[in-house]
């Protein structure tokens, strides 16, 4: 219940960086994971976690051996996932989605096998937006996957634009429904 009240706080405060009034449900969280392959994926990259719905999932299957880089700019967010999540896979980073290809290299990461995003695309600037989507491009390995929820399909031209495989499935048992984009890096 407090995540649930901590989520509407920071939508109604920040309406562009948080795109959703409640934390997203299990049947979205098994979608978006659904095609992680977590015995072969080392890095993940998550963007826009929020309450950390999806990290705590990500943290239940996580190889032993792999890193999770976790981006939150929204301060409340990023100070409740610093005093929960204690796992030494996990780099919680304070800081914009669009320096994901800086941390790889600042902790000798290589590329993702997975950016999995929540990010809200269509509230934002065309220019982020594109920025984001392109880092992401290039923060992934060769078929890595970048795996996006919106809660419209309005943003699906834009990730058209930087990947060519892209599925698309529609999760009706979440408040609001969502869209979990799923796109192959080639």
């Amino acid at each position: 219940m407090e995540k649930k009240k901590s989520f509407l706080k920071q939508f109604w405060h920040e309406k562009k960086m948080v795109g959703a009034m409640a934390p997203s449900s299990r049947f979205l969280s098994k979608k978006m994971l659904k095609n992680v392959n977590f015995e072969t994926a080392k890095v993940i990259i998550e963007l826009g976690p929020g309450t950390g719905v999806f990290t705590d999932e990500i943290l239940r299957v996580l190889h032993p051996d792999a890193i999770l880089l976790v981006f939150e700019l929204n301060d409340s967010f990023f100070e409740q996932l610093k005093q929960r999540i204690t796992d030494k896979r996990v780099r919680l980073i304070h800081d914009s989605a669009e320096k994901m290809a800086d941390y790889l290299a600042l902790n000798n990461l290589g590329q993702a096998d997975i950016v999995l995003s929540s990010l809200p695309l269509s509230n934002f600037p065309k220019n982020l937006r594109n920025t984001i989507l392109e880092t992401s491009v290039k923060s992934l390995k060769p078929n890595g996957l970048y795996i996006q929820f919106q809660y419209s399909l309005q943003s699906k031209k834009a990730i058209s634009n930087y990947f060519s495989t892209i599925d698309v499935q529609f999760t009706p048992l979440n408040f609001p429904p969502a869209f979990v984009y799923t796109c192959k890096n080639s």
